[in-house]
């Protein structure tokens, strides 16, 4: 079986609990190498993960010529100067989201990955939920009638202090937004994915509790071309948290109160049914997975750059009106 060998850029907590032990678990992959500023902490990593190397700089990482691909998870502001490095060395990309501050940068990694012919995708990984899928069939089996009105909510109490783990999601110039760039850009990915085009917006951002660079919380509401409209509201402000999804049909209704469990109620004449379509106990190996195939059989990963710069494109319009 042919194995893609892969260095971590970044070993964050996303790295040690899914994708460091994603990537040992597929039988194609290989970490190989693994980068973090912290020197001490990165050989700790790669020895606990089976890494043979380590590195401080990670221009050294992607240097090296045994790697194949690269795991990004830095924040936000690093991704297209290493995702143009990586590019430019040959080395196939899968990035955190979200994928750059801006469509410009967005643009530039994929001209770069389009330019050194390597493959670029996005850990946009609630495109892999069986339940997304489901909601899809749900749609054309026309089990709800035609989908009108979506609501998401995603709240998470966030209040990290200087110097903590994390911080660098409070910092404008390293984020570029709070929980709107953060997670609600998850969000706003599964709703392009079930609905389509967007056709207008409009959001607002508040500081409702926090004082801060970033929002606290913020909505969005779009437009579907489809004529479907959808609103996601986020906030670090509140004490329960919530990860909701709610589409309102012409004949029925589809609840999911925890995207994460895929737990969803189908609401119609007929009735109302329980159904179960769990995630992988890994979130990020599908994912992983899917791209890595993508790699060895020469095509566009499912969550490619361009995909997720329609995510971008809807983050520049919330937070520069672009």
């Amino acid at each position: 079986m042919k194995t893609l060998k892969w260095g971590l850029i970044g070993c964050g907590d996303i790295v040690k609990k899914r994708v460091g032990p994603a990537l040992r678990d597929l039988e194609n992959c290989e970490i190989f190498a693994v980068n973090r500023n912290n020197f001490e902490l990165a050989e700790l990593f790669a020895k606990e993960i089976g890494a043979k190397k380590w590195y401080k700089d990670w221009h050294d990482l992607i240097n090296d010529r045994e790697i194949e691909a690269v795991y990004i998870s830095t924040p936000i502001y690093l991704h297209a100067e290493q995702t143009i490095f990586a590019a430019n060395a040959g080395k196939h990309i899968l990035c955190e989201k979200s994928m750059a501050l801006n469509q410009k940068d967005c643009d530039l990694m994929i001209e770069a990955c389009v330019k050194n012919n390597v493959k670029l995708g996005i850990s946009y990984y609630r495109h892999f939920y069986p339940v997304i899928k489901r909601i899809k069939q749900a749609f054309e089996s026309d089990e709800i009638g035609k989908p009108v009105i979506a609501e998401m909510n995603a709240f998470e109490w966030f209040d990290k202090k200087p110097g903590e783990p994390r911080y660098w999601l409070l910092k404008k110039d390293q984020a570029g937004g709070g929980p709107m760039m953060d997670f609600g850009c998850h969000r706003i990915e599964v709703l392009l994915n079930l609905f389509g085009k967007v056709k207008g917006i409009q959001s607002e951002l508040f500081n409702l509790y926090f004082e801060r660079e970033v929002e606290d919380t913020a909505y969005i509401s779009m437009l579907f071309e489809n004529n479907v409209n959808a609103f996601i509201r986020v906030t670090h402000a509140a004490y329960e948290p919530q990860d909701t999804l709610t589409i309102f049909g012409t004949k029925g209704t589809i609840r999911i109160p925890n995207l994460n469990t895929g737990i969803i109620y189908i609401k119609n004449d007929r009735g109302e049914n329980m159904e179960a379509y769990p995630p992988h106990n890994n979130i990020h190996q599908p994912l992983i997975d899917e791209f890595v195939k993508a790699v060895f059989d020469d095509r566009e990963p499912t969550v490619d750059g361009i995909k997720a710069k329609e995510v971008t494109k809807i983050l520049d319009q919330i937070y520069h009106n672009i």
